[in-house]
C-alpha cells in the first residue's frame, strides 16, 4: 500500500506574466508612458517564465565568490559570479533597466523605465542592486562634463560587458557606490578615507570602506576627505593603461538577503580617483544620488509586495482546508484582498514619483519640489511595510510557505534590505524633516498633490487636516518624526488611489487612515469588494 500520495499541493506558480497587474498599467499611461507597454509586458512573460525563475533559483543558491589573488599570489580583486547572474544581467541592460533613460530624450522615459524594473525584478531582486547604481550614477557625473562625456555613454549602453579591463575599451559599463565606514554608516561626515591631490589634478586615495555596493562594477563612487571637505570622487577599477586600480576587495559581506549580489569590505591604497562636484561639496554631490536610489528602493519594496501577494492568491485558489478553496474563505479572502490593497498602494505611488523624477528631470521646478519631499516620505513608508507584507504573504502559505523550495523565504529575507538601504527609516524621516524645514516650497507641492483629493473621501479629508495641525506645531517634531512621516506617506498614497477611482481606495482609506482602522493585514472593513481585488492577482498565461 503506497503511503505517499501526493494529493492538495499547489502547482509551481510558473510560464506566466509578472506585468499583469492593473495598477502598473493605470499608472504607466497616467505618467506619459504608456508607449512602453509593449515591452513591459514583453519583460512580464520573461519574468514570469520558467526560464528567469530557474536563473533566479540558481544566482541565489551559488553565490558570488571572491577571488582575491590568482595562483601565482598576483591581487586581481574579482569577484566570480554563476552564469546565472549573468543572463539576469544581460536581460535587465537589454532593455535598458538601468542608466538608458538619461539619454533617451523622450517623456515618460524613466516611467518607462521604473515600469519595466518593477515588471522584470520580480523574476530576482539581487541583480537590481548594480542597476540602481548605474541608474545614479550618471547625475552626479553630470557635475564634471568630461567625466559624463567619457563614461555616460558606455553607462547607457545596453550591452552588458562584464569584466574588469580599460573602461574605454568596453561596449558597456556598471558602477557602484562606496560610502560607509566602519565607524559610521549614515553619519557621512565622519568618514576618514583621505584624498590626495596629485600635480595633474586626479586624487589618490587611502582608507577603508565597510559596505560597497556591487564591488564587480567598472567604476564607483565614494566619498574622502579632501583638503576643502568631505568630496565625492569617481574611482575607476581598470586605469586609462590598463593596469588595475589601488582598490582591493578584503571580503565579501554574509548578508541575510540580496545573496545572489555581491557585497564588500574595501581599502583605497592610494587609489586614483577624479572629483565630482568640488571639494567639501561631498555630501550635496551625493544626494543627487540619493533621490535616484531612493526611488528604486520604493520600486523594489512594491515589486516584493506584487510577488507576495500574487503567490499568496495562487496559492488559495489551489489549496483546500475544512471543505472549500482557501480563497473561498471569508477571513483568508480579507487578507488576500488587504495584501492586494498594499501592494497597489505601494505601486501606485512607486510610479508616481517615478513621473516626478522624469518631469523634473526636464525642468519642471514644481514637480522637483514634489519629488524632493515625496521620495524621503515614501522611501520611509512603503520600505517600512515590506517585510511586514512578505510576512503575512508567507503566513498564507503555512508551513509551505516557511520551505525554501516555496521561494517564500527569499522573498521574506530580501524585504528588510529596501528599508535599510540609502538611510534607515530614522534617517528617512529626518530628511523629510530637513527637507520642509529648508525648503518650504516642497509642502505646499506636497499638499498640492494630496488636496488633489480633497472633498472626495472623508477619512483622507480628516487625515489632512490633523497632519496640518501635527506640521504646524513645532513641539518635539523630531521625536514625532515617524509618525508625521506615516501620516504624509499615508495619505500621498491615498490621494493617488482616490483620484484613480480604483477598488483598493475605500478600503485603504477606511482602514490605513480611519482612527478606527486595523493595523493587522485582513482588517478590512464589511463590505470591501474582495472579488475585484483578488481579480487583479490573476496572472495569465498557463500555470503549470
Amino acid at each position: 500500500m503506497s503511503t505517499h500520495e501526493v494529493t492538495n499541493q499547489v502547482p509551481a506558480p510558473t510560464a506566466h506574466e509578472t506585468a499583469v497587474d492593473p495598477a502598473l498599467y493605470e499608472a504607466l499611461h497616467r505618467e506619459g508612458a504608456g508607449w512602453a507597454e509593449a515591452e513591459v509586458r514583453e519583460l512580464g512573460l520573461l519574468a514570469g517564465g520558467e526560464q528567469a525563475q530557474e536563473w533566479a533559483r540558481l544566482a541565489n543558491e551559488n553565490e558570488p565568490i571572491l577571488r582575491s589573488h590568482d595562483r601565482w599570489g598576483n591581487r586581481v580583486d574579482e569577484v566570480e559570479f554563476h552564469p546565472a547572474w549573468h543572463e539576469l544581467m544581460g536581460v535587465a541592460i537589454g532593455h535598458g533597466l538601468h542608466a538608458s533613460p538619461w539619454r533617451e530624450d523622450r517623456p515618460g522615459a524613466h516611467v518607462a523605465r521604473a515600469a519595466k524594473l518593477y515588471a522584470w525584478g520580480q523574476a530576482e531582486a539581487g541583480h537590481m542592486c548594480p542597476l540602481s547604481m548605474t541608474y545614479a550614477s550618471v547625475p552626479a557625473l553630470r557635475l564634471e562634463p568630461e567625466l559624463a562625456e567619457a563614461y555616460e555613454p558606455l553607462l547607457a549602453s545596453r550591452e552588458y560587458d562584464f569584466g574588469l579591463r580599460e573602461p574605454s575599451g568596453k561596449r558597456g559599463l556598471i558602477a557602484g557606490m562606496s560610502m560607509t565606514e566602519k565607524q559610521g554608516g549614515s553619519d557621512v561626515r565622519t568618514n576618514t578615507t583621505r584624498a590626495v591631490r596629485s600635480a595633474d589634478g586626479s586624487y589618490r586615495l587611502t582608507g577603508h570602506k565597510w559596505f560597497t555596493s556591487a564591488p564587480m562594477s567598472d567604476l564607483f563612487l565614494t566619498l574622502a576627505q579632501a583638503p576643502g571637505g568631505l568630496s565625492c570622487f569617481v574611482v575607476p577599477r581598470v586605469l586609462p593603461d590598463g593596469t588595475r586600480n589601488a582598490f582591493h576587495l578584503m571580503r565579501l559581506k554574509d548578508k541575510l538577503g540580496n545573496r545572489s549580489n555581491a557585497s564588500a569590505e574595501i581599502e583605497y591604497a592610494r587609489a586614483y580617483a577624479r572629483l565630482v562636484g568640488g571639494e567639501g561639496n561631498g555630501v550635496r554631490t551625493i544626494v543627487t544620488m540619493v533621490n535616484a536610489t531612493r526611488l528604486d528602493c520604493v520600486i523594489g519594496a512594491a515589486c516584493g509586495m506584487r510577488v507576495g501577494a500574487v503567490r499568496a492568491a495562487h496559492h488559495a485558489r489551489h489549496r483546500r482546508a475544512f471543505g472549500a478553496a482557501l480563497i473561498d474563505q471569508p477571513l483568508m479572502r480579507n487578507v488576500l484582498a488587504d495584501l492586494v490593497i498594499e501592494s497597489e498602494a505601494a505601486t501606485t505611488v512607486a510610479l508616481r514619483l517615478a513621473g516626478a523624477m522624469d518631469r523634473s528631470s526636464r525642468g519642471d521646478a514644481d514637480e522637483a519640489m514634489f519629488r524632493r519631499i515625496a521620495v524621503a516620505v515614501t522611501k520611509y513608508w512603503v520600505c517600512k511595510r515590506g517585510p511586514m507584507h512578505a510576512a503575512e504573504a508567507l503566513e498564507c502559505l503555512g508551513g509551505n510557505g516557511y520551505v525554501e523550495e516555496s521561494g517564500m523565504p527569499r522573498l521574506y529575507r530580501e524585504a528588510p534590505l529596501v528599508s535599510i538601504w540609502e538611510g534607515s527609516g530614522n534617517v528617512a524621516a529626518l530628511d523629510a524633516l530637513r527637507a520642509m524645514a529648508r525648503e518650504p516650497a516642497c509642502v505646499e507641492a506636497f499638499f498640492a498633490e494630496v488636496d488633489a483629493a480633497a472633498g472626495a473621501n472623508r477619512h483622507l479629508d480628516a487625515a489632512a487636516t490633523t497632519l496640518r495641525k501635527d506640521l504646524a506645531d513645532p513641539t518635539d517634531q523630531e521625536f514625532r518624526a515617524r509618525r508625521i512621516v506615516e501620516s504624509m506617506a499615508l495619505l500621498l498614497q491615498a490621494s493617488l488611489l482616490v483620484r484613480n477611482a480604483g477598488p483598493a481606495a475605500p478600503a485603504f482609506c477606511a482602514t490605513r487612515l480611519a482612527n478606527h482602522g486595523g493595523h493587522a493585514f485582513g482588517t478590512l472593513p464589511q463590505g470591501t469588494d474582495t472579488t475585484a481585488l483578488l481579480s487583479r492577482t490573476a496572472p495569465s498565461g498557463p500555470l503549470r
